[in-house]
């Protein structure tokens, strides 16, 4: 096994993305819901459906921003509680993995009952048996390869997708528009009561930043896949349901279990219950699969913190699966399967859902408040804070319309997480999460790094695969001086000696007069505000560097702007080869775009480091 904390393998590419996310969406919400919000909303259903993937919008871009900038497993628990501490992560954590247990234990049942449309004669403890030996199938499949439950993501949705499409281009002809007027016939409140139902729907949509760690490229993929996936199932819900409450009668569709399937039997003959039963199949199939993937990531990446025992982030050595905690997520599963009704619990679930999205929205405004330096998604969410801000109150009002039993059941198990926070996680960890650095930052001015900065210029590192190469190891050891007044060269000259002659046991005076000497035969000042001050010294395998700033500016001449920025290089002649190829590495750095913003507002020395370690230069 590996140890605590080994690093998955990146698998899963954009299609893979699009996969996940869309397989945990096109479930129930589709061939089941739509009949009864139907005699909820009547035809406005259709606006109801739309509402609702326009609500999912902040939260999908909140979670897309906060999973480009921090790619871990169980991605809910980890920027949540990396945003706003560790008993916030501790609630979300929990309630990420709870709400997707349930939602894939509805989809297992789902499974069974759809097998009734099929074989006569299958009761509800036969269904529970049915849905069992799937649990167990799909834990067998995630527990031997993320690459494989990937690959049957990608297959499950497309043939969903084609059917449900060939389902849209048959059925179109036959609507008959009289059955969609009036279209608020029940009054804008229920038409508003109708998203509340559908609104779950769409929560699937972000299971995909769960296993964000063992997506390749992130930065990428993640935006592309989720982004996809959100404007296809989007597209396919409001446009399926528009069509099936088009040719379906009102008295069919109201209250009915099976609404699309009525649709395909009106327009496709007898083969359409067939194509869209089979559909339904796959989705359910999607969904479980999804989610058993996905939930188990929440239990690694809590353990990874101590927030749960140490075992449950271990992963196997031969598949390289969090083994142990997809096996819980895998007992859990089977428990509610076989022991407990879920219809609360699922709309439970949906509630605690909502509070995460609210979390989600908390996180990206604390993040980008604290001013931590080394948080760079690479996505950002528009219109922010605003649209975060508007998002979560609609969501509180979502919340409140849950119904009494489910606001309890929810309340009742955000005090289990606090009382498992206080009781275990509370004496065994505690980091600094950005919310405290932005609380320091305002109460002393002059309390600025933070350890999540090393954190996250880790996570940076590793969502761009960077393998350090030599001038890496240089820059985690080189000196770095910040200055804040104004200095002349000289004395900046005799500052650099100093620091450099300590460091590889030289004469500084020596040292200081190289400087000079150099300076004299040319200016090193290459641009206005920057210059590379750089010797050859005597010895051999001699190479160092040192970082400086100076806000005020050292003045070079009068003839050139005062210098803010110093890459300052000292070498033997033997190290010639790798002298240039690091004067080739600063000139990367320095062109970078957001090179000057950033090291202009760095807090520390440290902070200046990490602008240099963190560039996206071409690695040798």
């Amino acid at each position: 096994m590996n140890k605590v904390g080994s690093a998955l393998i990146k698998e899963l590419g954009p299609f893979a993305v699009f996969s996940i996310a869309a397989g945990a969406m096109i479930s129930s919400g589709l061939f089941v819901l739509p009949g009864q919000a139907f005699a909820v909303g009547g035809p406005s259903i259709v606006f109801s459906y739309a509402l609702a993937g326009l609500l999912m919008a902040p939260v999908t871009l909140s979670k897309i921003e906060l999973a480009t900038a921090m790619p871990k497993s169980g991605g809910s628990y980890f920027y949540i509680g990396r945003s706003l501490g560790p008993m916030a992560g501790t609630v979300a954590g929990i309630g990420n993995w709870l709400s997707i247990i349930l939602k894939s234990a509805f989809a297992l049942i789902g499974i069974g009952a759809m097998l009734t449309n099929w074989i006569e004669g299958i009761n509800d403890q036969q269904i529970k048996y049915i849905a069992l030996v799937a649990a167990v199938i799909f834990t067998a499949l995630n527990l031997v390869s993320t690459k494989h439950t990937g690959r049957l993501q990608i297959v499950l949705v497309m043939a969903m997708i084609v059917i449900l499409g060939a389902y849209i281009l048959r059925a179109t002809p036959s609507i008959e528009g009289e059955r969609l007027f009036p279209f608020v016939s029940y009054g804008w409140r229920n038409t508003l009561l109708a998203t509340g139902m559908v609104f779950i729907s769409f929560g699937g949509l972000t299971k995909a930043v769960d296993v964000s760690e063992e997506v390749r490229d992130p930065a990428r993929n993640i935006p592309l896949g989720l982004i996809s996936a959100f404007l296809v199932v989007t597209i396919l819900y409001v446009v399926v349901v528009f069509v099936t409450v088009g040719v379906v009668p009102a008295e069919e569709l109201s209250g009915s279990f099976v609404p699309i399937s009525l649709g395909a039997r009106n327009t496709m003959g007898n083969v359409g219950p067939i194509l869209i039963d089979l559909a339904a199949f796959f989705a359910f199939i999607t969904t479980a699969n999804a989610g058993i993937l996905s939930a188990a990531r929440s239990p690694m990446a809590m353990s990874r913190d101590g927030l749960l025992p140490e075992r449950l982030s271990d992963t196997s050595k031969r598949f390289n699966t969090p083994h142990w905690s997809i096996l819980l997520t895998a007992a859990v599963l089977t428990v509610l399967i076989a022991f407990l009704s879920i219809e609360n619990l699922i709309k439970s679930a949906s509630a605690v859902l909502l509070a995460i999205f609210v979390l989600d929205n908390l996180s990206v405004i604390i993040m980008r408040q604290s001013g931590i330096q080394n948080y760079r998604p690479s996505f950002r969410v528009p219109l922010y804070p605003w649209l975060q801000i508007a998002a979560s109150i609609v969501y509180g009002v979502l919340i409140l319309q849950m119904g009494l039993v489910p606001l309890l059941i929810t309340c009742g198990f955000v005090m289990g997480a606090l009382g498992w926070y206080f009781g275990y996680v509370g004496r065994r960890i505690m980091y600094e999460s950005a919310f405290i650095h932005m609380v320091k930052r305002i109460v002393a001015k002059s309390i600025v790094r933070s350890d999540l900065e090393d954190e996250l210029r880790h996570i940076t590192l590793e969502r761009y695969d960077v393998t350090h190469d030599r001038f890496d190891e240089l820059l985690h050891h080189c000196a770095v001086i910040d200055l804040s007044g104004p200095l002349g060269a000289r004395d900046a000259f005799k500052l650099i000696s100093e620091a450099l002659a300590k460091r590889n046991n030289m004469d500084p005076k020596h040292l200081y007069e190289l400087f000079l000497a150099r300076e004299k035969e040319s200016s090193t000042v290459v641009q206005p505000g920057l210059a590379i001050p750089h010797v050859v010294v005597e010895g051999e395998n001699v190479f160092d560097l040192l970082l400086l700033r100076s806000r005020a500016g050292i003045t070079y001449s009068d003839l050139n702007q005062p210098v803010t920025t110093a890459f300052v290089l000292i070498g033997s002649s033997d190290e010639r080869n790798f002298h240039l190829k690091a004067l080739m590495h600063i000139a990367h750095i320095v062109q970078e775009p957001e090179f000057a913003a950033r090291w202009d507002s760095a807090t520390s020395a440290e902070a200046l480091r990490d602008v240099v370690l963190l560039s996206t230069r071409p690695r040798h």
